[in-house]
């Protein structure tokens, strides 16, 4: 994949991904390099995706959390709560 062009940009969205455009070369904890095949891609702040570091949507099918990580009770009241 070609080096990405002008400079990268990251959107926090709001109980979902961090959104990078023009994102340069990722690597994980231990040094390897991430292989991606798009300049855009989202990466998981949930940490529950098949395909971590890359969101795939499953923080829609989990509890809503703030960015903090804080269960947000976005899904209603939990039994005995008001």
């Amino acid at each position: 994949m070609p080096e990405p062009v002008g400079a990268t940009r990251i959107t926090v969205y709001p109980h979902g991904p961090l959104r990078v455009r023009r994102a340069g070369q990722i690597v994980d904890a231990a040094g390897n390099v991430v292989p991606r095949t798009r300049q855009t891609l989202a990466l998981c702040r949930c940490g529950k995706p098949r395909l971590a570091p890359f969101c795939d949507d499953t923080h829609q099918r989990s509890p809503a959390r703030d960015r903090t990580g804080i269960d947000t009770g976005r899904d209603g009241p939990k039994p005995g709560q008001t």
